[in-house]
């Protein structure tokens, strides 16, 4: 029983603190919104897009810890990342070349 309350406390840990790191993204972009997805044995992937189109993400042990994480905030999720939500999301010179570069073998 005391390893899983230590495993729980960790687990809590973890997403306090990408909380933390959601809600700094949001204050410093007029709010937020996101999407968690599962990406296999790292965990989930949280993409945030802020108010002013930025956008930026960030990666959780587990999905559960990163839904943890975004409820803590109170930040809306998306439960799928279709194109609403994508044409918030700002992009610029850097983003258009890379995507370029791909095209081109870059």
């Amino acid at each position: 029983m005391a390893d899983t309350q230590q495993v729980d406390a960790r687990a809590e840990r973890k997403a306090a603190r990408l909380a933390r790191e959601i809600g700094a993204f949001a204050k410093a972009h007029g709010g937020a919104e996101g999407q968690v997805a599962h990406i296999g044995e790292r965990g989930a992937r949280v993409v945030l897009v802020g108010g002013d189109g930025g956008w930026g993400d960030l990666v959780a042990e587990s999905t559960e810890i990163a839904e943890r994480a975004v409820a803590k905030v109170g930040i809306t999720v998306h439960e799928s990342f279709d194109g609403e939500f994508a044409a918030k999301m700002t992009t610029g010179p850097y983003e258009w070349k890379r995507m370029a570069g791909i095209q081109l073998g870059g």
